[in-house]
């Protein structure tokens, strides 16, 4: 039961999230952060359900070709009683003997038996080419939707970088170029622990993309994303850390 992600309770998480943020900061940049990313993170719901659906082309193109592939290798057992066992010694052989007529005709029939062979491997080739070319599709769209995650956990962190706590614990005279604040130790302190949440978020809905799809280059990718958030909400704890010990 509580052994795989929800989406729907991470949508619900966020959705509550940006109520939160709304009322204890309303019309705030921080607030409109989390609207973008409850709309990424509704978008990669969709999303999660189109690349869970097979590419019918692709996969028809593929079972014609293994469907090929069989017919061929029916057809070369068939026919295999009418032709010999050929070596190199033997196709020596009936290059020497030359007058010999027999062995003319069972060298093309062992030539024929070759040439469905190489079929059969070209055969499976093309299907190997058409798996795989499902496979980087879906790979190309899903790490298009994990870089959207990084730029907002990007994003997260440009609202907290003024955030500092000298401003309510030090006293400190402001220059003229100083951001604006006007935070209580409280709110401020509310204010951190809504980006490390967000940004715990982030990485919860990057993760969604690898539940079901155990790709190495997405699965790099999405513990990527992890590590920058843990590292971004470390940056986050220390402030908040600094304020609950002033």
């Amino acid at each position: 039961m509580y052994r795989r992600l929800d989406g729907t309770h991470i949508v619900e998480t966020l959705r509550r999230l940006e109520h939160r943020i709304g009322e204890r900061f309303p019309d705030s940049g921080l607030s409109r952060v989390c609207a973008d990313l409850l709309a990424a993170a509704m978008e990669s719901m969709t999303r999660l359900a189109l690349l869970r659906r097979p590419n019918v082309p692709l996969r028809v193109g593929s079972w014609a070709l293994i469907g090929a592939i069989a017919f061929m290798v029916l057809e070369a057992l068939v026919h295999l009683p009418l032709a010999p066992r050929w070596d190199a010694f033997m196709v020596l052989e009936a290059l020497v003997h030359l007058p010999l007529a027999p062995r003319w005709e069972e060298f093309a029939t062992f030539l024929q038996t070759s040439q469905a062979i190489q079929n059969v491997v070209f055969l499976g080739l093309a299907v190997l080419f058409l798996a795989n070319v499902e496979t980087r599709i879906r790979r190309r769209r899903t790490l298009a939707a994990i870089h959207e995650l990084r730029s907002i956990a990007h994003i997260v962190d440009m609202h907290q970088l003024t955030k500092d706590p000298d401003q309510v614990v030090a006293d400190g005279s402001a220059t003229p170029s100083s951001p604006e604040r006007t935070m209580t130790r409280f709110e401020l302190s509310r204010y951190l622990d809504y980006c490390a949440e967000l940004l715990a978020l982030t990485s919860k809905v990057a993760a969604l993309y690898v539940q079901d799809f155990q790709d190495p280059v997405v699965l790099e990718a999405v513990n990527d994303v992890e590590t920058l958030t843990t590292g971004l909400s470390s940056k986050i704890w220390q402030k908040i850390m600094i304020l609950d010990r002033a």
